[in-house]
């Protein structure tokens, strides 16, 4: 009598897996390593061990000065995880592979026609703590409570309407607008999937990071202006720039 076949103890499938895009533009590891402290210093828990393509296509480095391998720490110390290198030469191809990274010769990354640095806002969806959500007819989703440190809120393929304060570190995320009706002390994302018509609305603009399809400004990389800080407030893009205008 025959026997059945042993299952298999595993399976190959593919898979998509949401990556983020780090665009250098200076081999120089010591501005790099100042400017992210500069820039990611203010909000240490952006980034959540969140996959990392390296993208060498807009690097200026005839004399292949690049430190990968000091790259690759210097992501791991601001929570990013180093996975691939795209855009890279042979001499930097070889880096990388001694690095551990694959080459992402495929990889289809969105860039406008001007390119942008801040190419950070990923398509995970972050696990959101539990909120009490008010029922509404509309598309919006809508929280009435004050959302403290260390909360997440996606609204996913939609608006998000918050009517009580978004203190300091707390994140609310939306593929669409983000209405605040209170302060806003967080981080705020709109167009997190690459909507670039999103827009961020607040009564009172105080926000640790503002974030619209893709393109960021942290606290660290300079105070808000004047004429819009602790004020009520509009977020558009313009091109690669976030635009804030008092309403």
């Amino acid at each position: 009598m025959s026997q059945a076949p042993a299952p298999h103890a595993y399976e190959i499938k593919s898979a998509s897996l949401p990556l983020v895009s780090f665009l250098l533009k200076n081999p120089d590891t010591s501005a790099l390593q100042a400017d992210m402290a500069r820039r990611l210093g203010a909000t240490p828990g952006f980034f959540d061990n969140d996959p990392v393509v390296i993208d060498l296509s807009q690097l200026e480095d005839p004399y292949n000065l690049l430190d990968l391998p000091s790259v690759c720490l210097m992501l791991r110390t601001h929570q990013m995880l180093p996975v691939a290198v795209r855009g890279a030469n042979e001499h930097q191809l070889a880096n990388a592979h001694k690095a551990g990274l694959f080459e992402a010769r495929d990889l289809s990354i969105q860039t406008p026609a001007a390119p942008r640095v801040e190419t950070v806002v990923q398509e995970v969806i972050r696990e959101v703590e539990v909120v009490r959500e008010v029922p509404t007819n509309s598309a919006a989703m809508v929280i009435d409570k004050p959302l403290r440190s260390g909360q997440h809120v996606y609204a996913k393929g939609r608006d998000l309407i918050v009517l009580a304060m978004v203190n300091p570190g707390a994140e609310i995320m939306a593929d669409g607008h983000i209405h605040v009706y209170a302060p806003l002390r967080g981080k705020a994302i709109a167009g997190a999937r690459g909507d670039e018509q999103a827009r961020i609305f607040t009564s009172s603009l105080e926000a640790e990071l503002i974030s619209i399809a893709g393109t960021y400004r942290t606290s660290g990389d300079a105070p808000l202006p004047s004429e819009v800080a602790g004020k009520a407030a509009q977020i558009t893009l313009q091109g690669d720039k976030l635009v804030m205008q008092a309403l």
